[in-house]
C-alpha cells in the first residue's frame, strides 16, 4: 500500500512542529542552560521550573503534547551528552542518558551548510558500507551534485548486497558509468530542493536511519535525522511509489 500522499517537505513541516518538552525540576542556572545548548540541535524545548518542596533534586521530565514519556536525573543527562556522539543510535546501550535519546527519534537542525550536510550523510553511507545488505537512496538534488560524489557512490554500489540508488534533476549530459548504481533522473521541484540519504537497514529496525532536509535558502539545508524505523519506512515506499519507475 501506498504512503499517504504527503511530500517530503511536508513531512519534515511535520517533525518541526511536533516539539517535545524538556522540563529541568531543582536545578541551578547553570544545569539548565547546559541542556540549553545539549539540546539545541533537538527538536524539543527545555525548560527549567521548581517543585513546590523543591525536592527532589535535579531531575528532567520529557513530555510530548503535555504527557509524560520518561524521566531521568539532571546529572546523567548532562554527563551523558559525550556518550551520544559515540552510541549513535545504538541498541543495548548502557547509558543513562538513552531513556532521553530513545524519545527523540527524529532530530530538528536548522541551516546546516553543505560540509555538515555531507558529513551528516558520511554517517549514514559508511552504516550501509559496513552493514553491507539492504537499499540506500540517496537525493543529490542535480546531476553535477551527483558528479562529484560518484566515487563513493561507485564504491557503495559495488557491495554485492547492497542495492544504492541516487536521485537527481538533469542538469547536464548522463554520466557514464559501469557499476551496479542505479540513477533516477526526475524532472521535479521537490528533488532538486531536497537532500536525502535513507538506509532500510536490510529489513533490521535498529540498523534503520534517514536524513532528510531541504535547501530552504542558498546552499543552508534545514530537515532532520531520524532512527525511528516506520519514518525510513515511509521515505523509502514514498521515494519507490514516487519516482521509482523512471530509471536511468
Amino acid at each position: 500500500m501506498a504512503p499517504d500522499r504527503v511530500s517530503l517537505t511536508e513531512l519534515i513541516a511535520g517533525v518541526e512542529s511536533h516539539e517535545k518538552t524538556l522540563t529541568v525540576f531543582n536545578a541551578d542556572p547553570e544545569a539548565v542552560e547546559t541542556l540549553h545548548r545539549q539540546f539545541a540541535d533537538r527538536n524539543v524545548s527545555v525548560v527549567g521550573e521548581e517543585t513546590p518542596s523543591g525536592t527532589p533534586r535535579s531531575f528532567v521530565v520529557l513530555a510530548d503534547d503535555g504527557e509524560f514519556v520518561t524521566a531521568a536525573g539532571v546529572n546523567d543527562v548532562v554527563d551523558g551528552a559525550g556518550d551520544d556522539a559515540t552510541d549513535e543510535g545504538t541498541p543495548g546501550s548502557e547509558y543513562p542518558y538513552r531513556p532521553i535519546l530513545d524519545h527523540l527519534d527524529e532530530t530538528m537542525f536548522t541551516s546546516y551548510d553543505t560540509g555538515q550536510m555531507v558529513a551528516s550523510s558520511r554517517e549514514i553511507e559508511d552504516r550501509a558500507w559496513r552493514l553491507g545488505s539492504g537499499s540506500l537512496h540517496a537525493g543529490f538534488q542535480r546531476l553535477s551534485i551527483l558528479a562529484d560524489q560518484m566515487d563513493v557512490y561507485t564504491r557503495l554500489a559495488s557491495k554485492e548486497g547492497l542495492d544504492v540508488h541516487a536521485y537527481a534533476v538533469p542538469d547536464r549530459d548522463m554520466l557514464d558509468h559501469d557499476t551496479d548504481l542505479t540513477i533516477h533522473l526526475e524532472r521535479s521541484e521537490e528533488i532538486e530542493k531536497s537532500w536525502f540519504v535513507v538506509y532500510d537497514g536490510d529489513g533490521v529496525d535498529v540498523n534503520k536511519c534517514a536524513l532528510l532536509a531541504e535547501e530552504r535558502t542558498p546552499r543552508e539545508f534545514y530537515g532532520f535525522w531520524t532512527y525511528d524505523p516506520d519514518t525510513v519506512d515511509w521515505i523509502i515506499e514514498y521515494l519507490e511509489t514516487s519516482y521509482g519507475l523512471i530509471e536511468q
